[in-house]
């Protein structure tokens, strides 16, 4: 009941507060007007008299409207998180176990030696190109018997250049002694040689002696012995071209 009754009042009362304001104004709107209205109406009627200033009209004052008060930003305080502990869980060691390699023994079989009998080659002679003659070195040295005195006739021919041509004095002259690549003039043209190792080894007496140069000495001078031991020997050698001629050859006691 007293709810009932006490909203019509609270409605009344707020009209009055808000129309209050208003009704002055209008009331003071109203008298100015009059006086405004009573003063034309003297000055109509009666000759202008130097009166009182007239009052100033009151200036109209705003009804005063309370400012909508805003509300301040709210300022969210920074939350601070707490700090997360982390817990390791403990890391068990696992341990491997390889299984034990067990050594393994390979027994190889015995070799057998085996003798293999190889047969018996036998020299062979091979006809070069263009009717030219190799002569096959012999197996066994040669026998040899020189003739007149063994006697030194000759310088020493140890010594001599393998390629080009040296020098021998025997008896007093000098020639020319080669040991590889001699070469002479027989009848319309130029022969060579074979090399020494093709004419063997030549046995005299009990000792053996080796093919070791070529002497540009005539026949009667390619005898006896050189001073470092070797023998001068007259012989026929064959060449390159095929042809045989003799020549003069120092066999020594070294190759």
């Amino acid at each position: 009941m007293t709810n009932k009754m006490g909203l019509p009042l609270f409605c009344v009362f707020a009209a009055t507060v808000l129309l209050a304001p208003c009704a002055a104004d209008a009331a003071q709107g109203g008298s100015a007007t009059t006086i405004e209205f009573s003063a034309q109406q003297e000055r109509k009627g009666k000759p202008r008299k130097a009166g009182p200033a007239a009052r100033p009209a009151q200036p109209r004052v705003a009804p005063q409207r309370a400012a909508p008060q805003r509300a301040a930003p709210r300022v969210a305080a920074p939350q601070r998180a707490a700090p997360r502990t982390v817990t390791q869980s403990k890391v068990t060691s696992r341990v491997v176990r390889q299984p034990k390699a067990t050594s393994r023994t390979v027994t190889q079989p015995k070799a057998t030696s085996r003798a293999v009998r190889q047969p018996k080659t036998t020299p062979k002679t091979v006809a070069p190109a263009a009717g030219r003659k190799v002569v096959s070195p012999a197996v066994a040295p040669r026998v040899v018997t020189p003739r007149g005195a063994r006697t030194v006739t000759a310088s020493r021919l140890r010594g001599v250049p393998t390629r080009g041509a040296g020098r021998a004095v025997i008896r007093g002259q000098n020639y020319s002694v080669w040991r590889s690549g001699y070469r002479v003039r027989h009848g319309s043209g130029w022969r060579t040689f074979v090399g020494l190792s093709v004419l063997g080894a030549i046995a005299i007496g009990s000792s053996n002696y080796y093919p070791y140069a070529y002497i540009s000495s005539p026949e009667p001078y390619c005898e006896g012995l050189t001073e470092d031991g070797c023998q001068l020997l007259w012989q026929d050698v064959q060449t390159i071209e095929g042809d045989v001629i003799p020549q003069c050859v120092a066999y020594c006691p070294w190759q």
